[in-house]
């Protein structure tokens, strides 16, 4: 698999969990209308489907590793910026195979392509801090080894 086919995949994600947030339809319903409605060549689409169905499975958990670090509540967060730090979240606990530094640099590329001007920056800011949580031994091994 191409590594852009897991890019990809984030940015169906994106789009496909802010439909179920919006719509509180059930995932499977909103992949199988997405995979229809969507060019989806090139995308991971076991990692997409990983993404669609488990980060609503675990909505509470991520929203509860989301929480200490914003600045109101959860459904006050655009839409948009709330599914990229929910994936954001997931990945970060649930697929340590993904290092954390691609995990940031993604949820940054995801909010430029489909979040406020300047949502980037809150995205990056709340999952640096959860990534210092889920991930400290991780980071300290990078800022040892240099």
């Amino acid at each position: 698999m191409l590594q852009g086919g897991r890019h990809k995949a984030r940015q169906a994600a994106v789009q496909a969990l802010y439909q179920w947030q919006l719509t509180e339809q059930a995932p499977d319903e909103i992949e199988d209308h997405f995979i229809l409605d969507h060019e989806m060549s090139d995308v991971d689409m076991e990692y997409f489907d990983y993404l669609v169905r488990e980060v609503p499975l675990h909505v509470h958990e991520l929203d509860d590793h989301i929480l200490p670090f914003i600045d109101r509540a959860i459904d006050e967060i655009d839409p948009v910026e709330r599914a990229i730090l929910r994936i954001g979240a997931y990945e970060l606990e649930f697929h340590l195979e993904v290092p954390c530094k691609v995990v940031l640099n993604e949820a940054i590329e995801l909010s430029k392509t489909f979040g406020a001007e300047h949502g980037y920056q809150y995205v990056n800011a709340v999952l640096d801090k959860i990534a210092a949580k889920l991930r400290a031994s991780e980071l300290k091994g990078k800022k040892a080894s240099v």
